[in-house]
């Protein structure tokens, strides 16, 4: 059983960590090392994995927030970051880059909305702190950056 509910890996499925963010690795230096709670692990198309990084590692959030919240010295270089991280992957930059993580995000609201009403924690409290029309404003600015 998954988090996000049961089933096994289709063709071009892999094993999706489900929660791909810098929180949640073990750092040596600028460089994650190792990858640490798999509590949402899931079966998904490695897309998954690699447009919730991209999220946090451009990051898909608007400029006050990355220089308030996630204490940029300045508006970070969005593009180039999302470069740098396709390239590390392996990979090309997705043609709709902000399509992927807005896709993302809805889904892992739809997670985070499923688990809270089964009252599973910290995703219950999350919500009824309003953490869902937090994410509508995620997905909205994704949307309308044209990354």
């Amino acid at each position: 059983m998954w988090s996000s509910g049961t089933g096994s890996c289709a063709p071009g499925e892999i094993i999706c960590h489900g929660d791909y963010g810098p929180w949640n690795g073990i750092w040596r230096g600028n460089n994650v090392v190792r990858l640490i709670d798999w509590d949402h692990a899931r079966p998904a198309k490695p897309l998954f994995d690699v447009a919730y990084g991209l999220e946090y590692a451009a990051p898909f959030r608007d400029d006050r927030e990355c220089v308030r919240w996630l204490r940029y010295p300045g508006p970070p270089h969005r593009r180039r970051r999302v470069e740098v991280f396709c390239d590390a992957y392996g990979m090309a930059v997705p043609g709709d880059v902000s399509g992927c993580v807005a896709w993302q995000q809805r889904q892992a609201a739809a997670s985070c909305q499923a688990l809270a009403r089964r009252g599973i924690e910290p995703q219950a409290t999350w919500v009824r702190h309003g953490y869902l029309r937090e994410l509508q404003a995620r997905i909205a600015w994704t949307e309308a950056s044209g990354l």
